[in-house]
């Protein structure tokens, strides 16, 4: 009979903001309030300040550790949003979740600079930058307001652009081979800039920039990520390659949403940007135990 073999698990330095440690013993649970009318899951459109208010109470109630706001929808469709009008859906959100949960991590969703320099008055936490440096600057404020960054991928498009017969050659692994080599640059630009390395995260972006069969790739490769030597975030949530892959709308894709969610948490993927925060709470924290990083939290059967 031959003997079982110890597993070697993919794993990645761990993830520090505002005091707490995040690592695959405590992955992070990142909840989405989108400030917009138009985002392409409608149940996450929060377009009234109240709505977003009671939104942030249920994530934080349903077990979020990060909470990252939005004031544009990210594809092309929907509406112009200039940066005032960005500023006027974020920062009275930031304002508040600041005052109402002090020690809560913050996130903002921008691609712009002059939107997280004002956004840094509110002790932002996370600047998630989604799309990979199109402003040079940004990097730059995220240092200066003591924020973190998310470092992405886009494959070169500018900001609200839709994938339209995009290629990586050679395919099929060439995609790979290019987000590595960004998010490396990514990440090296992010700590020149003076933002320490335990802040840094590196996203492969699904679905930005790629076809369906280049984000399922992506997420089998999700291993491959851990050599850069930053957490990795994945934002997997109700996305396209989900309803692509089972002919599914958004809201009929949460499923689908939380398999690929186990299957990049035990591949070494410690964040996960989610609209269902507490299905996707206990399918991180399951994976962690079923993976040995964390014990059980009843053990009435024995040890």
């Amino acid at each position: 009979m031959p003997e079982p073999r110890d597993l070697d698990l993919p794993r990645t330095p761990p993830l520090v903001l505002r005091g707490k440690v995040f690592d695959a013993s405590r992955p992070a649970v990142m909840a989405i309030v989108n400030r917009t009318s138009d985002s392409f899951f409608a149940n996450n459109r929060h377009a009234d300040l109240d709505s977003a208010k009671a939104a942030l109470d249920r994530a934080v109630e349903a077990g979020a550790d990060i909470v990252d706001v939005g004031g544009v929808r990210a594809g092309q469709e929907g509406e112009q949003v200039d940066a005032q009008q960005e500023m006027d859906r974020v920062l009275p959100f930031l304002a508040h979740a600041r005052e109402q949960y002090p020690d809560l991590v913050l996130s903002l969703d921008t691609w712009r600079s002059e939107v997280a320099r004002e956004a840094g008055r509110f002790g932002l936490d996370l600047v998630n930058d989604t799309w990979a440096g199109h402003d040079p600057e940004l990097v730059s404020v995220a240092a200066q307001v003591g924020a973190g960054v998310v470092c992405s991928h886009t494959g070169g498009l500018p900001p609200r652009t839709d994938p339209h017969a995009v290629s990586y050659p050679p395919e099929p692994t060439g995609v790979v081979v290019d987000v590595l080599r960004t998010l490396a640059e990514g990440a090296r630009r992010a700590e020149q800039a003076g933002i320490p390395a335990e802040r840094v995260l590196v996203d492969p972006t699904l679905d930005f920039g790629k076809t369906t069969a280049h984000s399922l790739q992506l997420l089998r490769h999700t291993a491959d990520l851990t050599a850069l030597g930053y957490p990795i975030l994945q934002a997997l949530s109700r996305k396209d390659f989900v309803g692509e892959s089972l002919d599914l709308p958004p809201d009929e894709r949460l499923e689908g949403t939380l398999a690929a969610t186990a299957v990049a948490a035990w591949l070494g993927a410690t964040v996960f940007r989610a609209h269902d925060v507490q299905a996707t709470r206990r399918v991180v924290d399951m994976v962690a135990v079923i993976r040995g990083d964390r014990p059980p939290r009843l053990a009435v059967r024995g040890t």
